[in-house]
């Protein structure tokens, strides 16, 4: 049997507030800046599970529910919520403030793929996830029909680029 992990022992939180030069020019955090930050936040939590290195192996859409605007401070948080052999899939909530009225508001939910990898660059077993929450056992069940959305979206990506190929399409 393989060794278990709670979620809570992989949950991490990132807070920064946004500075001008993190913004576009609509006075709101740039889009590829969050990602980047949720990016981050999932490899920290999928490494705190693991005690290994890790790669990103995908990214579900990452939908902006609202906007996050300079001087706002940004935190995120991050837990595991499913394994399987060498793959973990990392929650990850992002919440704005707005630090002079207390405003809060949940702006982008997103779940990554995270494989660990051994010293030659290999996927390597993770511990196994022991969901307790209410909410961590609604996520843990929840995986594996968007285990197979990331499945089937990443054959159709395949596909895709096999028809595309290296060269320009016209």
């Amino acid at each position: 049997m393989r060794e278990e992990k709670k979620c809570r022992d992989s949950f991490v939180v990132k807070t920064s507030i946004v500075l001008p030069p993190d913004t576009n020019n609509h006075g709101t955090l740039f889009g590829g800046k969050l990602m980047a930050y949720i990016d981050d936040i999932a490899s920290i939590a999928a490494m705190r599970h693991s005690r290994r290195n890790i790669v990103t192996a995908s990214t579900d859409s990452v939908d902006f529910l609202h906007p996050i605007y300079e001087s706002y401070a940004v935190c995120l948080e991050a837990f595991v919520t499913y394994t399987g052999r060498t793959s973990m899939e990392v929650f990850v909530k992002v919440i704005a403030e707005n630090l002079l009225t207390g405003e809060r508001n949940v702006c982008a939910l997103s779940f990554l793929t995270m494989v660990a990898i051994d010293e030659n660059g290999h996927p390597t077993p993770v511990p196994q996830v022991v969901p307790e929450t209410d909410m961590e056992k609604g996520l843990f069940n929840s995986a594996p029909d968007r285990a197979e959305n990331r499945k089937r979206r990443r054959k159709e990506s395949g596909n895709l680029a096999q028809d595309f190929g290296t060269g320009l399409p016209w």
